[in-house]
């Protein structure tokens, strides 16, 4: 059985994951005591992650790693020093995919700007949780970019919260 490739991600309302620099601040505008919208449930229920060295780094700065008790897998061309038993891979998404099955994954966490539209692209997606933040950027990394093919999703579900934030769930349809 192939593992549920799922997305899990907060976007600016004009579609950026980031600003050009890479920074997260503006996430901040939503911050709330005791509200993670979601995200330690859905956490919770991955048993791997595959992201983006871009990603990595990011998570590298961070106090505390954001990742831990859960397996990491960094899509890299380069070799990166291991610093919380991740793992490097330089492959294709489909071999990862099909590696990370074949050990026993059943969901992985697809996180990164690049590494998503790779998997967009080779149709490995399965679901998309978007938390759309009302900010409009102007400019930074885009979630989105060139697929090569159209990628129909089924709304699942869609809500919002009273700090603005608005996040929907959708399934790919194949």
């Amino acid at each position: 059985m192939t593992a549920r490739c799922s997305v899990y991600l907060a976007v600016s309302l004009d579609g950026f994951i980031a600003r050009p620099d890479g920074a997260l601040d503006w996430l901040s505008v939503v911050e709330r005591p005791g509200e993670d919208y979601g995200y330690q449930s859905f956490f919770d229920d991955v048993d791997a992650l595959v992201l983006g060295r871009k990603t990595y780094e990011v998570a590298l700065g961070f106090d505390a790693w954001p990742y831990a008790g859960k397996r990491c897998v960094v899509m890299t061309h380069g070799t990166p020093t291991r610093r919380h038993d991740e793992e490097f891979f330089a492959g294709a998404p489909k071999e990862v995919v099909d590696r990370l099955s074949r050990e026993g994954v059943t969901r992985l966490y697809v996180d990164g700007g690049d590494v998503i539209r790779q998997f967009l692209a080779a149709g490995l997606v399965d679901d998309l949780t978007l938390s759309i933040i009302p900010v409009l950027l102007g400019e930074g990394i885009r979630l989105f970019g060139a697929t090569g093919r159209d990628v129909r999703l089924d709304l699942v579900r869609s809500r919002s919260f009273p700090t603005g934030l608005v996040q929907s769930e959708y399934r790919v349809r194949r």
